[in-house]
């Protein structure tokens, strides 16, 4: 595995690969993630597959967000990537708003050969608004240390019924930084709460009727602690209807659990949809 940095005009990304033969997978962090989110997948199909892991503007130790950002322009950034490291037949697989980008950018790039998407890609309604604009509110706020923010990180994560682990813990001390001897996330919550509210400005039926390559999507039935799951069947019967070649599968991990806990059965049926790729 190597990390490094890439520059594509003024804008610097950070990627995270593992080698592999079978050909390159493009893996695509949620709303307030980074490239560590997708470890459990890379872990699972590197080695076969090249696996790319990369942090999102305004994400990890990327550029910052424009002042007007959203899931349209990070499906843009994703395409400069794809160009930028010579790419060919790129597999994408992206979790929730992962999902909504990797799904653009399938709409754009013709080159794209397949998607995965896992918990994301349908039609946002107040359900989402409702549980995610809460889970906010540490991206706002100052820390005395790092270990303050792992503390409340994992009180939050303990109620969306994620248990603890060691990479949780690496994850979260990854996202925060210092700054005037306080410790802060690296995100702008401004800024995430705007790539947030493009989710609404994102229409399936056009979207997916222009994804030609085969397609899984991954639905995650689970309750997030007490609340019901994020996404439901109708959300995704517009994103059903118009992908072209779309097969669906059902977790019962959450919203969350299905990347913050090694998923072997997600794992089976990635492979699967793998192996039936041309």
């Amino acid at each position: 595995m190597k990390q490094y940095q890439i520059n594509i005009m003024d804008k610097q990304f950070e990627i995270n690969e593992y080698p592999g033969e079978k050909g390159t997978i493009l893996a695509i962090h949620g709303l307030t993630g980074n490239h560590k989110n997708l470890h459990y997948y890379a872990e699972t199909l590197s080695g076969e597959y090249r696996f790319i892991s990369i942090d999102l503007r305004g994400r990890g130790n990327s550029s910052p967000m424009d002042d007007s950002p959203s899931i349209f322009k990070h499906a843009s950034d994703v395409i400069q990537i794809i160009n930028a490291l010579n790419i060919e037949d790129p597999i994408l697989i992206g979790h929730s708003m992962g999902a909504y980008i990797s799904a653009l950018v399938g709409s754009m790039d013709p080159r794209v050969k397949g998607i995965i998407l896992l918990d994301g890609g349908g039609k946002a309604d107040e359900t989402q608004r409702d549980q995610i604009k809460p889970s906010l509110s540490r991206l706002s706020k100052d820390y005395e240390s790092p270990e303050d923010y792992v503390e409340e990180t994992k009180v939050i994560y303990s109620k969306l019924g994620i248990q603890w682990n060691p990479e949780l813990e690496e994850n979260a001390r990854y996202e925060v930084k210092e700054q005037n001897g306080m410790w802060k996330h690296k995100s702008d919550a401004k800024l995430i709460a705007e790539d947030f509210e493009s989710f609404y400005d994102y229409e399936p039926k056009s979207v997916c009727s222009k994804v030609d390559c085969d397609t899984l999507l991954v639905v995650a039935d689970g309750k997030i602690g007490e609340k019901p799951p994020l996404f439901n069947e109708k959300s995704y019967e517009d994103t059903c209807k118009y992908t072209k070649k779309i097969e669906t599968v059902t977790t019962p991990s959450n919203h969350y659990t299905m990347v913050f806990k090694n998923q072997p059965e997600i794992n089976q049926q990635i492979q699967q949809f793998l192996s039936k790729l041309k």
